[in-house]
């Protein structure tokens, strides 16, 4: 098997037996980055030469007999939205285009003692907000399966990187299925673990009570594999789980007997596409062919999770992205050209005597603020700043974001209630495969409508995965999305892994040119 083609888990045994080493990896995966990433445009910035010597590192400590962390000399991209020291980390947005942390990520620091090779950074819908990777200021990625198709967002270029066999792991995050719903777009494994499971420290957040760093792998094993090493307790982050870490990659192959599953009646409804339903249904067959029991549970106030979640999100991103004002952070406007603006205009209103416009004037330091986050933020983000701004605002907190913080209660306690009876809930990751590029993108709610089945978990802070279960006729993955409660990640992997050890959706490859 080709070193780019095989699963993380294969690569590390051949590593650890001398077979082959992580130069020849890396530059494997290099090389496969260098003919496929112009069409496809996973990486914003690939790192080669700081990989090449992380794998040199590598091999030769290994030569000594070293010890050497979990995921020693593999290449793993990271989304670009997590600060890494003396490295751009953009978010994919012009108001970062320039910004170097001096600090690294607890998921960058783990993934280093783990000596994984950082291969590079991947695109995104800016700040993490969209779901087909179109939202980027930086660049558009395409699906590996069809260039004219989006990839899904905002880990579009995580889960791009993946299908087109440019890496074997891959970070991506999950605010509302930013994870999950790439991934079956693009015929992969992506994880959203259960909020506090994995370290949000030097993610740029979007929105902080929703936010979760994740593993994307092209199996349930190495999705495993890359939870193991970036999950755990972390003092810098408030929301961190004090929770001892599973063995997930030893755990992962164990057999589940009696595994109870629970099929969303609400995900089988208006909007579902036909092709979709047939292969989830059809997966469902295959897990009461493994021996599980299926049984029907409702989720009722699921229905109101987009609105729920348009509401939270974008209120808890305007106080988050308050600070890239030009001044504290991020792009700063040309000031010289604003000052001259600024002096023709006062100058046209004195001209009039127009008192009331000149008390409405803005002062320099306003007028910097404004021009500097009106160049900075692209659309969709300031389309959703200025909703954020609106539900908070006075007069419109109790009767919006008090309400949504009300439902998204009554949207926890739905899935309490089921997992009293079931283990997991089963059903479909998105409503549709994969769209072309471009038709959605003068329709937001459109576009909202494609996290319809993953938001919810993120209201109520359970994990979540999505594995390949099928392809349309027009040859575009199809996802099937387990949901567990709260840290339920070892169940949700054997469940996946159980599945994939019968079926092969997840060993199939897009043919690039």
């Amino acid at each position: 098997m080709s070193l780019i083609h095989a699963s993380a888990a294969q690569l590390l045994t051949q590593l650890e037996s001398g077979e082959i080493t992580s130069v020849e990896l890396t530059k494997a995966c290099l090389a496969q980055i260098d003919a496929a990433d112009k069409e496809v445009g996973s990486f914003l910035k690939v790192m080669t030469d700081s990989a090449l010597e992380q794998a040199e590192s590598v091999d030769a400590r290994r030569k000594k007999g070293e010890k050497l962390g979990r995921l020693a000399g593999v290449p793993v991209a990271i989304k670009d939205l997590l600060c890494t020291k003396g490295e751009v980390t953009t978010c994919a947005s012009k108001m970062l285009e320039n910004f170097v942390p001096p600090y690294d990520a607890t998921v960058i620091s783990k993934l280093k003692a783990a000596d994984a090779v950082l291969i590079g950074k991947t695109n995104m819908d800016e700040f993490a907000m969209g779901g087909s990777t179109e939202n980027s200021a930086l660049g558009k990625t395409r699906n590996p399966w069809n260039l004219k198709c989006v990839p899904g967002g905002s880990s579009g270029g995580a889960a791009a990187c993946l299908a087109a066999s440019m890496a074997p792991l891959s970070i991506g995050t999950d605010t509302g299925g930013s994870i999950r719903q790439p991934a079956s777009f693009c015929g992969v494994v992506g994880l959203k673990p259960t909020y506090g499971v994995v370290s949000r420290y030097g993610l740029i957040a979007f929105a902080s009570s929703l936010d979760q760093i994740g593993p994307m792998a092209r199996t349930a094993e190495d999705a495993a594999i890359l939870l193991e090493a970036i999950a755990g307790y972390d003092p810098h982050d408030s929301t961190s789980a004090n929770v001892k870490t599973p063995a997930y990659s030893q755990s992962v192959k164990q057999p589940l007997k009696g595994l109870r599953l629970g099929v969303v009646k609400e995900h089988f409804g208006e909007g579902l596409d036909g092709e979709v339903e047939a292969s989830v249904r059809e997966a469902i067959n295959v897990y009461k062919s493994l021996g599980a029991t299926v049984t029907d549970v409702s989720l009722p106030h699921s229905k109101y999770g987009i609105a729920v979640y348009y509401i939270i999100a974008p209120s808890e991103a305007s106080s988050n992205l308050a600070r890239f004002d030009g001044a504290h952070y991020g792009h700063r406007c040309d000031e010289v050209k604003m000052l001259e603006r600024l002096a023709k205009e006062r100058a046209e209103l004195e001209a009039k005597k127009d008192e009331e416009g000149l008390k409405k004037l803005d002062t320099s330091l306003v007028r910097m603020y404004r021009q500097s986050r009106a160049e900075g933020f692209g659309p969709e983000v300031k389309r959703r700043i200025m909703l954020g701004t609106y539900t908070l605002s006075a007069g419109y907190y109790d009767a919006y974001y008090l309400k949504a913080l009300k439902v998204r209660r009554l949207i926890r306690q739905d899935y309490d209630a089921a997992f009293k009876n079931v283990d997991l809930v089963i059903g479909p990751t998105a409503p549709t495969p994969s769209f072309e590029a471009g038709t959605k993108t003068d329709d937001p709610l459109a576009m909202y409508l494609g996290d319809l089945y993953t938001v919810t978990a993120n209201l109520a802070g359970i994990g979540g995965i999505s594995i390949p279960c099928g392809f349309s006729k027009s040859g575009m993955p199809i996802g099937l999305q387990l949901q567990g409660p709260p840290l339920a990640e070892e169940r949700l992997l054997q469940a996946a892994h159980m599945y994939q050890t019968a079926t092969d959706w997840h060993e199939r490859r897009p043919e690039l040119s």
